[in-house]
């Protein structure tokens, strides 16, 4: 069985990923303080505790990854997160992303469309201590219509186009931070819904995600 610690050692890594962060353009306090509370090497495997707080991405199985924290850095601080915002997140993965919604003060609805890795969640260290996190099998490009609306919507793969389902599970005014393409890298784009239904396009820089894919898996 692990043993979950979180040491000087550790803790110090953290503040060192922090001026990192902010070295890349991090400045939203509430997202840099959010990822220096949270133990990053709780979310990996023990072999991976020397370098958990390295800027990069690691292997969590099901051919998916931890993203890089400057990546889960940057789309929080596109998404704006305030407390007690209803927040929905597509491809929960090794839980890390939703954790630091769920510490900024958002309800998290997070969902996995890999069966083993949503298994894993029965067992999330902090359900304690974030009961408003909650966690779902499905279809990340079918959302979760009986909860909307939702204030924020977060993709955290690479998604071929903007899925319409989500977009309708929007409230009006609410923000939607997504990687789209298909290529080899993805344009980070942040929508906000207008009070018709559609919604304006905002750009911004261009990154790597495993492919945002249909149905589920397992």
């Amino acid at each position: 069985m692990r043993k979950f610690e979180d040491t000087y050692q550790h803790k110090g890594m953290r503040n060192q990923l922090i001026k990192v962060l902010r070295s890349k353009g991090i400045t939203d306090e509430s997202v840099l303080n959010a990822i220096n509370q949270i133990p990053r090497h709780y979310f990996l495997d023990s072999a991976f505790d020397k370098i958990a707080y390295e800027d990069r991405a690691f292997p969590i199985g099901e051919g998916q990854t931890i993203s890089q924290p400057y990546t889960v850095a940057y789309q929080t601080q596109l998404l704006q997160v305030k407390r007690n915002e209803k927040v929905l997140e597509i491809g929960t993965g090794s839980t890390y992303q939703a954790t630091v919604l769920a510490e900024m003060g958002a309800k998290v609805f997070t969902i996995e469309r890999q069966k083993n890795l949503f298994e894993k969640t029965k067992d999330y260290y902090f359900k304690s201590k974030y009961p408003w996190l909650k966690f779902f099998y499905g279809d990340g490009f079918e959302g979760l219509p009986t909860y909307a609306p939702f204030d924020k919507v977060i993709i955290t793969a690479a998604a071929p186009f903007i899925p319409p389902k989500l977009v309708a599970q929007m409230k009006t005014g609410g923000l939607m931070v997504i990687p789209v393409d298909e290529g080899t890298s993805q344009r980070m784009l942040r929508i906000t819904k207008k009070e018709d239904g559609s919604y304006s396009e905002e750009l911004f820089d261009l990154f790597s995600f495993v492919p945002m894919l249909s149905g589920k898996n397992g």
